[in-house]
Formats: structure tokens, C-alpha cells, sequence
């Protein structure tokens, strides 16, 4: 038994690298975002980069880095700075390379309207057990790629100009593709690549399938059900049918006990659908029919909670919207649980900018095509002690 043990370790070694964990029986690839970059799309007219793969020297809070990489995230910004549009500019890479949800009607008004460029323009910089692996591309609009690139540490290995019709491919495997494909198909290339081909065992490859499979992971999901989700998979499955499916109906239960909202719930049928109900003494009711707005969101906040450990990226458009401000608190801590993923939050909540629940290179701003993190804001050194809430107030970080 201990031999097909070392055996199975020594597989997923090989096929994933060192930074894999193990949760159960499901084996997990670490792997991070580092760098993001967009230029010309939506209210992005000049180039904006969110650096993440540089976080500052923090004795506190260690859990918010993982492989150099800050892993959790607030970005602050006032109304109609960006924020929901900067989640747009990182998940518009699904609408290309995955067959994931896709919220297309989002992406209208594609193209920065003073902009000079025909074009937008989009860079990620992912880390891959030690392997750099850059990834660019432009587009005209959502559905119409312009040019792709792709380069493995420092190596072009995927090139196509749609324009002009003329690329390559360079991964081990992929040689006779180049052949099998028209010139003038509208197909992504690495797309191509990665569902067509039979890659050779090397590092370069697998550097390239995590690639692959962290954007097949990406989610992005509002604080409403009625706005949506981007990636991570397909369908319109209900809050409810979902937390039922999961087997989760005791711990949801569970989950809203501990953010003070007491129910005795269970499932049943109800229309043909699975549903949750509420037990009281007099008359049992389905919990969404007279739920709070908030606590229907904070049930949908659940609903992916309960999946974002499988999700390899996530992004949360103003997640407490609807929320008290120590039930924002306790689900960010929830958030801060998660381990080997990173996700990033939008909030106008600043009773969250406390070193207690994160460190100053976790808290971005976005203003003026810009976003930095706070620690970046000032000449300050920012220490565990600082009240983070009172100096962003004070106007410290408008540097």
C-alpha cells in the first residue's frame, strides 16, 4: 500500500510540480495570478496594471501569500472608478479559451470610447511551480481575437496575428497543427493547442496545461443572483437546488447561526424543484420567500462558498452590498479560510481596512486608471498597530 502510495505521489509530482496539496482525496495544483495588465477596454483608456506578485515584508497575516503572491484582496474605489469593470478586464480571458458562462451582454461598449486604439489590449503574468509563464492578447471586441501570444520563461511558444493570418506553435506536440487548422479561423491558438493536440511529458507543456486548467477555474459572481456568474462552469442552477445537491442544507443552517440568522431549515420538493424550507410552530415557508435581501445573499455568498475551494481564481463584485458591517467582516474571514486560491473582493466598506483581518499590501485602491496597494500609497512604514480605516480616512493614501 505504501509503495502505490509513493508511486501516485510520485505521478502527480511529475504532472503538477512540487506545489500541489491535498484536501480529502482531491489533489490540488497551487498556482497564481502575478500580474494583470488592460489597455482600451471600458473606462480603461490608459494602460492598468494590478500587481500582485509583489507583496511587501509582513511579519502578520503570512496566509494572505502563498508563492510570492498576495492571494487575498479588498479593492476599494469610489462609484464608477472601475472596479466592476477591472473583474470584466481579468475573466475576459474565459471568453476565448473556455466553453465556461460567459456574460457577453456585459462587454458591450467593448472598446474605450476616447480611446485612440482599435483595438484593447490584455497581459496576464502567471507563476507555475517556479515557471513563468506570460500570456497577451488583443482584441477588437469580445468574440474578435486580433493577436495572441504566449511565452513560457521568456520563450515565444504560441504566436498568431489574425490580421495578417501567420503564426506558430512551438510546443513539443503541437507541430502538426499548424497544418490542420485554416489560417483564417477565428479560433483562439493556444485554445486550439490545448484541445487538440497531445503535448509531450515536459515541463514546458505542463507549464502551459496549468495555464489551461487555473483559467478553466477562474470565477466571477456578484452579490445578486439576478446579475450572474462568469466561468468556473455552466448553467443556471438555483441557490437552492445547489445547496440541496451538495448535501449542505444542515451546514447552510449552520453558517447563518453564526452570522446571528436563526433558522431550522430542510429540504423538500415544492413545483417539481428542490427546495429549502423554514420549520416554524405554526407554518413551515421556502426560506427564499421570506428571506431578507441580504440574507439572500449572503445564501448565494454560500451557494459558491461551498465551491470555491475548486476554483483556482475568484473574483467578488461588491460582495457585502447588502450586508451589516460585521457580517461583511465575518464572511471575509470566511473568505480568508480558503487556501490555494485567490480571491479578490470590491467593497465601499473601509471598516474591513484593519490589520486585523488582512495587511496593508492587501488593500488596493483604484482611482484615476491607477490601483495600488495602501502600503504603496504612502512613505508611512505601515505596522500591525496602525488603524488602517482612520489614516484612509485622514487622507494618507492619496499618494
Amino acid at each position: 500500500m505504501q509503495s502505490n502510495r509513493r508511486k501516485n505521489t510520485a505521478a502527480l509530482d511529475f504532472f503538477f510540480g512540487a506545489g500541489y496539496t491535498k484536501e480529502k482525496t482531491t489533489w490540488r495544483v497551487i498556482v497564481m495570478l502575478k500580474k494583470f495588465s488592460v489597455e482600451n477596454f471600458k473606462g480603461f483608456k490608459d494602460k492598468l496594471t494590478l500587481d500582485i506578485g509583489s507583496p511587501s515584508n509582513y511579519g502578520f497575516h503570512p496566509e494572505a501569500v502563498e508563492d510570492g503572491c498576495i492571494t487575498k484582496g479588498i479593492i476599494y474605489g469610489i462609484n464608477g472608478c472601475g472596479k466592476s469593470n477591472l473583474g470584466l478586464a481579468i475573466f475576459d480571458v474565459i471568453t476565448h479559451l473556455t466553453e465556461k458562462q460567459r456574460l457577453l451582454q456585459n462587454y458591450d461598449f467593448y472598446l474605450n470610447m476616447s480611446g485612440r486604439k482599435s483595438f484593447a489590449e490584455f497581459e496576464y503574468t502567471f507563476v507555475f511551480d517556479g515557471h513563468e509563464l506570460i500570456y497577451r492578447y488583443s482584441k477588437t471586441d469580445v468574440d474578435v481575437l486580433k493577436e495572441e501570444s504566449l511565452s513560457i520563461d521568456g520563450k515565444e511558444v504560441i504566436y498568431y496575428d489574425f490580421l495578417a493570418k501567420d503564426g506558430f506553435t512551438l510546443l513539443e506536440g503541437s507541430d502538426t497543427l499548424n497544418a490542420s487548422i485554416k489560417n483564417d479561423s477565428p479560433i483562439s491558438r493556444v485554445k486550439y493547442v490545448s484541445s487538440n493536440s497531445i503535448l509531450a511529458d515536459n515541463a514546458q507543456n505542463l507549464t502551459f496545461k496549468k495555464f489551461i486548467d487555473f483559467v478553466d477555474r477562474m470565477l466571477l459572481f456578484y452579490s445578486l443572483d439576478n446579475r450572474g456568474y462568469e466561468g468556473f462552469m455552466n448553467g443556471s442552477e438555483g441557490i437552492a437546488e445547489g445547496i440541496v445537491n451538495a448535501g449542505k442544507v444542515k451546514d447552510f443552517q449552520k453558517f447563518l447561526k453564526e452570522n446571528d440568522i436563526d433558522y431550522d431549515l430542510y429540504e423538500r420538493e415544492a413545483d417539481g424543484r428542490k427546495a429549502i424550507y423554514c420549520h416554524f410552530d405554526n407554518k413551515d415557508a421556502d426560506f427564499f420567500k421570506i428571506a431578507s435581501t441580504g440574507t439572500r445573499s449572503l445564501a448565494l455568498f454560500y451557494y459558491w462558498y461551498i465551491r470555491m475551494k475548486k476554483a483556482s481564481f475568484v473574483f467578488i463584485d461588491e460582495f457585502d452590498a447588502f450586508y451589516h458591517f460585521e457580517l461583511s467582516e465575518s464572511v471575509q474571514k470566511k473568505v480568508n479560510e480558503i487556501l490555494g486560491v485567490q480571491i479578490f473582493t470590491t467593497t465601499h466598506n473601509t471598516d474591513l481596512m484593519s490589520n486585523d483581518l488582512l495587511r496593508p499590501d492587501c488593500y488596493f485602491l483604484l482611482k484615476d486608471n491607477s490601483i495600488r496597494a495602501i502600503s504603496e500609497l504612502t512613505e508611512k512604514e505601515l505596522r500591525q498597530a496602525h488603524n488602517l480605516q482612520k489614516m484612509y480616512k485622514a487622507g494618507a493614501f492619496n499618494g
